[in-house]
């Protein structure tokens, strides 16, 4: 472990490997047994403790560790490491029955006892509750050598809390930010179906709005109560925690079927302002639609949160649901993927499957039989091979090129108003994960930039901004003065259109973007039958589509890429660039297919001057400086057929085979394989 300085916390100096561990799942009592075989595995860090409050506190003030005290000695004597939970985000039966008012008050009611997640962060009795408990557990476990860090809550959300405390609570909010009434109205449109407030005493439940700028207002609100909960349990944990001990937190990403995208109900650079670390869990398809791209994305928001910092893989998946039973070889793969994108640790969720309960078919590193298999094996593996490499993988570098620029405002705004074409839906993360992925495929790093980035822009030559619907004056200004100072930036459709109110701009769109990107229009439409003249991306017929969303764009000083074509439709442009100062802006005016989006993204990486790799999906290559200030990089085989390249960098070692490895030589990756190469 190493620290900045005497007092300060110290984070990891090897990759911590390991698993989320509850002894009070376990069917019997094998908690020495279930530690020696972590040892075995080489897993050297267990995360417990912050689901089991029912279990810690069996009634109000009435307190028993002894499952924490059985562990913690259990993985001392094994010499593994723990991160120790709060166990606050998921209450006790007795908690609800003598506060019935901590369960959150959605749109919809007051929550229902079961679920997990189902209490009113604000609410009073609930904080009295969650401090008592915190306070217990830390000063209970704090001085226990094994003890390295917590995990301040999990996975936190402000859950939808919208009663009339949190209500009250808004409007108070909403007259610092709007001390003039008048200007709410205005901002706002409140004259629309006469949901204009005449005094605050009217200001109605934003419940049954219809107003997407009052909804965004509020849920701005709601991701500002996740960050003052985190902030309060953070100050109330390291207050009483040793001074070598860290704080994390269990961030998770935005959810389709798995981790995808820009989560809506947090503000993760806000939020993991008051950490020490950030941590995350990142779960994925896996078998043949294992493509490594939800791993990265997700590793290279987090490690964007405290603007290059590493970070910890809090939870991902060994097993996981049925269809994500990994083939052979895809475990490995998974693992070192997330160590190629910075993080500092892989954990498992979790040990041994569940026998009850709502993820009883949510797998762990075993299954409900707690014996070893296939998959313990492979672990075993990778644990043996960061027993030894552990030290030189930890801690990698990063100086990417290319930034991909989020907002949750401009989500809000964009989901607010979803497209609808054809019967189907975009949301903004639909919008915006395509151009990650592309280049992720080409093989071009890139970080995620948002509003609360401290990052310059100059640090960058390329920034890709999808979809920013909803954004100021200044941040969109921020942007263009990147470009005429020499960046490029590459913006893309129902960009600008609307301010950081949600609020459509009084002007020629796209509003602010206009003079930068040397374009306007008036109209738009859900496209129909519409392609794109002369197939300028040289894709095939079904790919040169206009899909979701096409803007009438009509260049001024821009020049055109591509043109739309239609028997009724005049030849709009369809994607432009326009030299704007001393850098570029492109402007995509509709929502193409992947294979158009790559091409446009690898025609902008080189024109902003990167270059741009040979070696493309399904190998990827990531990267980066390790601690002893040598260059490393991971080559990482997504394909179930042995994949051969030339090896196209300095001269080094395969740190897993030990074998050296020349430039220009013809380099064979097996199916689903790992090369992880230090240069001399």
């Amino acid at each position: 472990m190493h620290g900045n300085a005497v007092g300060t916390p110290k984070l990891p100096d090897t990759v911590l490997y390991g698993v989320s561990y509850y002894s009070e799942y376990a069917p019997v009592d094998r908690v020495e047994q279930d530690a020696r075989m972590m040892k075995e595995a080489g897993i050297n860090v267990v995360r417990i403790a912050e689901s089991t409050w029912g279990t810690l506190e069996r009634s109000e003030g009435v307190f028993d560790f002894t499952h924490v005290d059985r562990m913690l000695a259990a993985f001392q004597k094994e010499g593994i490491k723990v991160i120790v939970g709060t166990p606050t985000y998921a209450i006790p039966t007795w908690l609800a029955r003598e506060h019935p008012n901590v369960l959150v008050v959605r749109p919809n009611g007051r929550a229902q006892y079961g679920h997990r997640q189902n209490m009113d962060i604000t609410d009073p009795d609930f904080r009295r509750a969650a401090e008592r408990v915190i306070i217990k557990l830390i000063e209970h476990v704090k001085d226990n050598p094994a003890v390295i860090g917590y995990q301040v809550d999990n996975e936190t959300k402000a859950y939808f809390t919208s009663g009339p405390n949190v209500q009250a609570a808004f409007v108070a909010h909403m007259r610092k930010k709007f001390p003039d009434l008048e200007k709410l109205n205005m901002a706002f449109g409140l004259d629309y179906w006469s949901n204009r407030i005449n005094d605050w005493a009217d200001f109605p439940s934003v419940n049954g709005s219809i107003n997407a700028s009052m909804s965004n207002a509020f849920a701005d609100f709601q991701r500002g109560l996740v960050t003052e909960y985190l902030t309060w349990q953070a100050d109330l944990v390291r207050s009483r925690a040793r001074p070598d001990q860290f704080i994390t937190q269990n961030f998770d990403l935005g959810w389709k079927d798995y981790s995808y995208g820009v989560q809506p109900e947090v503000n993760h650079w806000e939020a993991a302002k008051p950490l020490d670390i950030a941590g995350v869990d990142i779960y994925h398809p896996s078998q043949d639609k294992l493509t490594g791209a939800d791993i990265a994305f997700g590793g290279d928001l987090t490690r964007s949160l405290r603007n290059g910092q590493n970070y910890l893989v809090m939870e991902t998946e060994a097993q996981g649901f049925p269809e994500w039973t990994p083939y052979p070889g895809q475990l490995r793969l998974q693992a070192f993927s997330h160590l190629a994108s910075g993080a500092n640790m892989v954990g498992y969720w979790h040990w041994a499957t569940t026998a009850n309960g709502i993820e009883t078919y949510w797998r762990g590193l075993l299954s409900q039989d707690y014996l070893p298999n296939e998959v313990y094996a492979e672990v075993k593996t990778v644990g043996a091979d960061l027993q030894r490499l552990g030290p030189k993988l930890v801690n990698l570098r990063k100086k990417n090129q290319v930034a991909v620029y989020v907002s949750n405002t401009a989500q809000a705004g964009f989901d607010a108003f979803k497209v609808h074409s054809e019967g189907k839906t975009l949301s903004y993360n639909e919008a915006m994960r395509p151009y990650y992925d592309a280049l992720y495929r080409m093989n071009v790093e890139a970080d995620i930039l948002s509003p609360s980035s401290t990052v310059p822009l100059s640090n960058y030559k390329l920034i890709v901004v999808p979809s920013l619907y909803a954004a100021s004056d200044a941040e969109i200004a921020k942007l263009n003065a990147y470009a005429k100072a020499g960046g490029h930036v590459v913006y893309t459709f129902r960009s600008g259109f609307a301010d950081e109110h949600t609020k459509v701009r009084y002007a020629v769109q796209p509003g602010a973007i206009s003079e930068a990107a040397g374009i306007s229009y008036h109209q738009f439409t859900n496209p129909v039958n519409v392609t794109l003249d002369g197939n300028p991306f040289g894709v095939g017929k079904e790919d040169n589509k206009a899909r979701w969303w096409m803007e009438f764009v009509t260049p001024t000083t821009a020049k055109v890429e591509a043109r739309y074509k239609h028997p009724s439709w005049p030849a709009y442009a369809a994607v432009t660039r326009n030299t704007y100062g001393s850098g570029e802006v492109a402007y995509v005016g509709f929502m193409p297919s992947d294979a158009v989006i790559e091409k446009i993204v690898a025609e902008h990486v080189k024109r902003a001057g990167i270059e741009l790799p040979k070696v493309r999906f399904p190998l990827i290559i990531r990267g980066g400086t390790s601690q002893e200030g040598r260059q490393v990089r991971y080559l990482l085989n997504y394909s179930a057929k042995p994949q051969r390249m030339t090896y196209g960098y300095g001269n080094g070692t395969d740190l897993l085979s030990g074998q050296a490895v020349k430039r220009g030589q013809s380099f064979e990756l097996k199916p689903w394989g790992v090369s992880i190469i230090e240069e001399n």
